[in-house]
């Protein structure tokens, strides 16, 4: 298998911490693709007509793409047992939430880094981060139990996201009143496959 990989992207991120996690790391070639929505000319556009990453290219059959699928597939591929059926739903939820929580603060950095500074848009970014609190407090309210509970994709997701925020946006301290979230977030980041895939 090929992965088109950027080692920024959080999404991408996702993917590999589930290659590590269930042992398939070694089947996968990884292959840069960086780019941005108004510069794909080195993304995978004839794999993945949206010129996005992460995107799988596999043996045989489409390539993959969204890292909800691919991590999905790869799970299934290594019966990882990161779905577990008793709780699907809410580990789809959470993925879910922790996927929104990313790509807004992907499109805080779009923002700033594809349009001329005097065009950047501070009320859609202040908007954009909004969503980001609300799903921290959701986190913290809400998620914590089943973040302490047993490995799935819904606290792959969330730890990817909230390294992402100290990545990118370190300056709007998403710890504060989220201490909960926040602990738990100093111990997930000790896994070895998150060690191993710290964005650069």
């Amino acid at each position: 298998m090929k992965l088109y990989h950027a080692p920024a992207s959080p999404f991408v991120r996702k993917v590999m911490v589930t290659l590590h996690e269930t042992g398939q790391l070694e089947d996968v070639e990884v292959i840069s693709a960086t780019g941005t929505p108004v510069d794909s000319a080195r993304m995978p556009t004839s794999e993945n007509p949206l010129g996005k990453i992460p995107t799988l290219v596999r043996p045989s059959g489409p390539a993959l793409f969204d890292s909800r699928v691919i991590c999905r597939y790869l799970d299934a591929r290594a019966h990882g047992g990161l779905y577990p059926e008793s709780r699907i739903w809410d580990v789809l939820t959470l993925e879910a939430l922790a996927d929104g929580i990313m790509e807004a603060a992907v499109l805080m950095v779009y923002e700033s880094r594809c349009r001329p500074e005097e065009k950047v848009h501070d009320f859609w970014v202040e908007g954009q981060w909004a969503k980001i609190g609300r799903g921290l407090d959701a986190l913290e309210t809400r998620w914590v139990s089943h973040l302490a509970g047993p490995l799935d994709m819904g606290q792959i997701a969330v730890g990817c996201a909230l390294s992402y925020l100290d990545f990118r946006h370190s300056d709007r301290q998403w710890r504060q009143g989220r201490d909960a979230v926040a602990a738990w977030e100093v111990r997930f980041a000790e896994r070895p496959a998150m060690l191993a895939t710290q964005p650069a």
